[in-house]
């Protein structure tokens, strides 16, 4: 009887420890954490399903996504986080920010954390199925410095149904062509209240100094070595001026006063009610502005953004964000983090990134390729337009696009300066300079407590 009692306590006893032990497995995973500028369902809710999916193929890790209201308030977190030495695995951080990221010390190189490795965790690397542009955005000193996801490019909007009745079968491709076109729409019956609007945001004149293989900053773009003042205020800068004040003085511009971020929701509205015929604009709302025309009764179509005809054209950069992995990550956490990065950006998830959830352009060749085969292109030949002009872009510094540690701050400068021409008699030159003095003395501030 005591020998019966003693085995059943100890058998008691073992099952209690089984027991307390399974809960502590469950919780045993490698810890992946993503942070993300994105709180919307469609991108955050997909990449969360990304996550939960490669979670299930990889029961020893736990990926979590958290999205931030805006990179701004993201780059605030990691900020702290990096104090607390607290940092997650993956931070998205936007493409002007990348001379940033490379200063702050809190990230590692995707090509370093690689090395020669053609799979992780069973995900194949493939970085060369990456398309041109964006490669060479991200690739510094001939090393993939950080994963490309949400790429974007400056392209035009028109309503064709101005184009139409003016006589004009095909959006304009060139500046003149542009006025041109405008002439015509103006004066056909039923004409808008402008014929052509853009953002005042730095990004789009960064996209028509490109076109025109002019230099944003001096040291090739600071991309031969560390950029220490700007050359915008160059022939090919003050162009871009000089058109856009010529357009205002023929009256066919739409120009809200509004700058930077501000700018964007003037030229939604200014398209949507049919105010202008014509709006340069990112790529990444393909979908929304095509759907614009659907709920509105008129036909959109998507083209390359318009170019200096005066000179030749080289192309375009890109826009959009990339994933960077942070330098304070156990092996086998990295390991997890590139994973995932991989398995992100593959074939089909860049693809379904694309044509479903964004109308961010397909970074893989290999996406592209399978959105052409299952006839998405077809039906949808608006999101053709942005991967086409970046794949037709040359690869120089300038179409590379520029590297400054305040970028964001001198994108502020430039606007102003593109304000001050459109709303005043000042001389584009003049106004230019002065915009290149001032951004100069951000960036030798900013050299002065960066470089070593």
């Amino acid at each position: 009887m005591f020998k019966s009692k003693s085995l059943f306590i100890v058998a008691l006893v073992m099952v209690f420890a089984a027991l307390s032990v399974i809960p502590a497995l469950a919780q045993d995973k490698i810890e992946v954490p993503v942070w993300i500028a994105f709180q919307d369902d469609n991108r955050l809710g997909w990449t969360q399903g990304v996550a939960a999916a490669f979670n299930e193929a990889n029961p020893d890790y736990n990926v979590t996504v958290t999205g931030y209201a805006n990179y701004e308030e993201l780059f605030a977190a990691t900020a702290l986080a990096a104090e607390q030495n607290a940092l997650p695995a993956i931070v998205q951080y936007f493409e002007v920010a990348t001379q940033v990221a490379r200063d702050s010390g809190y990230f590692k190189s995707i090509a370093e954390a690689l090395g020669d490795r053609t799979e992780v965790l069973g995900v194949p690397v493939n970085l060369e199925d990456i398309i041109g542009v964006v490669s060479a955005y991200y690739t510094l000193d001939g090393q993939w410095t950080s994963m490309p996801w949400n790429t974007s490019s400056a392209i035009m909007f028109s309503n064709m149904s101005y184009l139409t009745a003016a006589g004009i079968d095909t959006p304009p491709a060139t500046w003149s062509e542009v006025a041109a076109a405008c002439e015509a729409i103006m004066a056909a019956e039923g004409a808008p209240e402008f014929c052509f609007t853009w953002p005042n945001h730095g990004w789009f004149f960064e996209q028509w100094l490109a076109q025109q293989n002019g230099l944003y900053a001096n040291n090739d773009n600071g991309r031969a070595e560390r950029a220490t003042e700007v050359a915008f205020n160059s022939p090919e800068g003050v162009a871009v001026l000089q058109w856009l004040d010529d357009m205002a003085a023929a009256g066919y511009l739409y120009y809200s006063g509004a700058q930077g971020g501000d700018s964007w929701a003037t030229v939604d509205q200014a398209f949507q009610s049919q105010q202008v015929a014509m709006a340069v604009y990112s790529s990444s709302d393909t979908g929304v502005y095509t759907q614009t025309g659907v709920d509105n009764g008129f036909d959109v179509t998507a083209s390359f953004m318009p170019y200096n005809d005066a000179v030749e054209y080289t192309g375009n950069l890109l826009g959009g964000a990339s994933l960077w992995l942070t330098n304070t990550l156990t092996p086998e956490q990295e390991d997890g983090a590139l994973a995932f990065l991989l398995t992100l950006n593959n074939s089909e998830n860049a693809a379904v990134w694309s044509s479903e959830i964004t109308g961010y352009i397909a970074i893989r060749q290999s996406a592209i390729d399978l959105l052409t085969e299952q006839g998405f292109y077809d039906e949808n030949p608006n999101f053709t337009v942005a991967a086409a002009q970046l794949a037709q872009s040359e690869i120089t510094p300038a179409t590379s696009g520029a590297l400054l540690g305040p970028f964001p701050a001198i994108r502020a400068i430039v606007t102003r300066a593109i304000d001050n021409v459109l709303l005043s008699d000042e001389d584009p030159q003049a106004v230019l300079d002065a915009a290149a003095e001032e951004a100069n003395a951000l960036i030798e501030e900013y050299n002065l407590l960066n470089v070593e």
